[in-house]
């Protein structure tokens, strides 16, 4: 059974929408959706409603909708289980974290959909708009061999489903990627894909494909004509066709609007009329993520070399190769990170497995839960050992949660048990209590040693990127300890008094953290 036999309420409505945002014209599909939400009981139609105005909000722009949208979509998606619906939802997900500056968010979404929409047991013509959507998400994040494993899985879906050909040509995939290979100062190889996308546009001028094809397709082979003509080529379609016409498609999305501003730009170019380029660039819409963070500055380098001013054009050129190579540098980054979370990861799980004979380990963090951290202290007191017992609690954690949802805040728990862990002292014990607190134990120990761990944590954290797993929302973290005393009868009572003493001394030094730095708490 399809995705769309599950739809049972309203499904004409729902397909409407999808009719609508194919042409272009998210705004009045967001409406229609709107209604059929307010009015649908049925799990699966409101899932489909869900996920179709997640698509539809990121068309538009409106980026202050992401979070909330997205959290309701996946939450109704854990309603119906549909390992489609999941890996469509995560492939949207990818292009909101990556409009949001939020790389490494980014970069999970795209794994889960890709797993997601691999385990599809009857793909169908819906999976098909998934790894479509899924190869738009690699294409806007720069993974562009990614991108065109997975437009080519949705054209042999598409093809099986009876969706013209020319429907998954989606030339704006290799149009970035030529822009890629341009901002890296490969002008060579950018304009051989555009030639490229160029073939491929006459075939659909002369087959009659051109009229079937979505705005945004369209667009795309309106800005390669234009884009191959700033840098010195101009074939015969481009005086057959209109670029810019191309480029007017009739969309509402923020990228076409964005993408027909610098068509423009490169129109005044070609004509060789650099100063009015120059002026429609001091003046176009600001949207980094549709054609790479460099074009508008690599345009304004074209532009003030047909102006014949080559020094202010070195200087665009370098800035957009700067902006270029900014993306790599992340993704580095990135790698660096995912091997040392990944030791981490390894690290607690056998920490973790010491305790396998029972449940207690936290599912989220691998880190031991609070019935396996009571019983590790009471085995090291009960030996006569002396021990110190530290609570964590993470400052700005609500902000995270609101700001970016609960799957980032889970995002920063995973990371924070990896940087406590990585920086404790060997044999000491890490556990999460709950919640946002983290609880440490450090036995043989007293409150000396305890000072110097509290100052490796602080710091480790206050070290980590925040700002590009979690932009514009700072995470610190308050620590408190206090020493065990006790043995035989008063064990309990006196962790429980050490637990206490503890948490109060958190308190203490998170208020006064709230006093010192009152806007970011």
């Amino acid at each position: 059974m399809s995705w769309l036999d599950r739809v049972t309420d309203q499904a004409d409505v729902l397909m409407r929408a999808r009719r609508l945002q194919e042409q272009g014209r998210s705004a009045e599909a967001c409406a229609v959706l709107d209604r059929v939400l307010a009015t649908t009981k049925d799990p699966y139609s409101k899932a489909d409603a869900l996920l179709q105005r997640v698509s539809a909000v990121i068309n538009l722009g409106r980026s202050a909708e992401y979070t909330v949208t997205s959290e309701r979509a996946f939450e109704a998606a854990r309603e119906v289980a549909d390992p489609y619906l999941r890996g469509h939802l995560h492939a949207l997900a990818a292009l909101a974290a990556h409009d949001q500056g939020a790389l490494d968010r980014g970069v999970t979404h795209l794994v889960r959909s890709a797993r997601a929409l691999a385990a599809v047991d009857d793909p169908d013509r819906e999976t098909a708009w998934g790894w479509h959507d899924l190869a738009m998400a690699y294409s806007y994040l720069s993974f562009h061999g990614y991108a065109l494993g997975a437009i080519e899985r949705a054209r042999q879906l598409g093809q099986r489903a009876g969706i013209a050909e020319e429907t998954f040509a989606a030339p704006g995939i290799r149009l970035r990627n030529a822009l890629t290979l341009d901002h890296n100062g490969d002008s060579d190889g950018c304009l051989r894909v555009l030639r490229d996308i160029d073939v491929d546009l006459a075939h659909l001028v002369r087959s009659g494909g051109l009229a079937r094809l979505r705005p945004s397709g369209l667009a795309a082979y309106g800005y390669a004509l234009l884009r191959r003509g700033t840098l010195g080529e101009t074939s015969e379609l481009y005086r057959q066709e209109d670029p810019l016409e191309l480029l007017s498609g009739g969309s509402d999305s923020i990228r076409a609007r964005h993408m027909a501003q610098l068509g423009a730009v490169c129109a005044a170019i070609i004509d060789n009329r650099p100063i009015e380029a120059i002026a429609r660039l001091d003046t176009a819409m600001s949207v980094p993520e549709a054609l790479g963070a460099a074009e508008s500055a690599r345009l304004r380098s074209l532009a003030y070399t047909r102006a014949g001013d080559h020094a202010a054009a070195h200087r665009a050129d370098r800035y957009a190769f700067r902006l270029a190579a900014q993306r790599s540098d992340r993704l580095r980054d990135m790698y660096v990170e995912g091997i040392a979370a990944r030791i981490d990861h390894e690290e607690l799980r056998r920490e973790a497995a010491r305790y396998e004979d029972e449940a207690l380990t936290d599912p989220l963090t691998g880190l031991p839960n609070r019935r396996s951290l009571e019983r590790y202290v009471s085995a090291v007191l009960s030996r006569g050992g002396r021990a110190v017992v530290g609570v964590a609690d993470l400052d700005g954690f609500k902000a995270v949660n609101t700001r970016h949802g609960h799957h980032s805040g889970d995002l920063v728990l995973q990371r924070i048990a990896g940087v406590i862990n990585r920086v404790m002292r060997r044999g000491d014990f890490v556990a999460r209590y709950g919640g946002d607190e983290f609880v440490v134990v450090l036995p043989h120990a007293g409150m000396a040693e305890a000072a110097e761990v509290v100052r490796r944590i602080t710091s480790a954290v206050e070290e980590e990127d925040w700002e590009t797993l979690v932009p514009g929302t700072p995470v610190g973290v308050s620590v408190g300890f206090a020493e065990v005393h006790g043995s035989g009868a008063a064990l309990r009572d006196a962790v429980s008094s050490a637990f206490e003493v503890a948490d109060r001394e958190m308190l203490r030094l998170k208020d006064a953290g709230r006093r010192a730095h009152p806007a970011a708490m």
